[in-house]
């Protein structure tokens, strides 16, 4: 029972941490490891598979007699894809994918979150809002930067000095003296 207590005080505190968009990216993390296991084990629909065909001139590359298996997602038009395989052969590179579906539910769901932030997501017209925009411009706000780190501060001087050689010795040869 303890331990439960403390996964759900965890789980709170990270909630509260990083909000829902945690939950997001643990939703996609979680897809991840799931698409990749189904991926490596074969047991997709081979129904829903897609291939590209990339015409592709690479010298002295030698033609793959199988396909290999590789890790990767894109998106396109919307959609996501999971790279499943690919192979090089007769300068043509084929890649074999398959729609990620949960992956592109996830990333919508995401979208829907985000546009719940924004002034645009409400169809209501509110006069209220451009009210308090209309107030912001006239009330005056002050604001001063002010640097905390001892990095951001330093103070830039300029010297010129000047290279004079001034002879601040005795000649160090002393001649005798002639004969007469």
């Amino acid at each position: 029972m303890q331990k439960l207590i403390s996964i759900a005080f965890i789980a709170i505190l990270l909630l509260n941490v990083m909000g829902y968009y945690g939950v997001f990216i643990g939703l996609q993390y979680r897809n991840d490891i799931a698409m990749m296991k189904v991926l490596d084990s074969n047991v997709y629909e081979k129904a829903h598979l897609l291939t590209i065909r990339i015409p592709v001139s690479i010298p002295y590359m030698n033609d793959d007699a199988d396909f290999e298996r590789v890790d990767g997602k894109f998106e396109h038009e919307g959609e996501v894809y999971r790279l499943v395989k690919q192979k090089y052969a007769q300068d043509t590179l084929t890649v074999v994918c398959v729609k990620d579906y949960e992956d592109k539910r996830i990333n919508q769901a995401l979208s829907n979150y985000v546009k719940s932030f924004t002034d645009k997501a409400t169809d209501q017209h509110s006069n209220s809002k451009v009210t308090i925009n209309f107030i912001k411009d006239y009330i005056p706000q002050a604001f001063s930067l002010r640097s905390v780190a001892a990095g951001w501060t330093t103070s830039v001087t300029y010297n010129s000095f000047h290279n004079i050689l001034i002879s601040t010795f005795t000649a160090s040869v002393i001649h005798p003296p002639e004969r007469a």
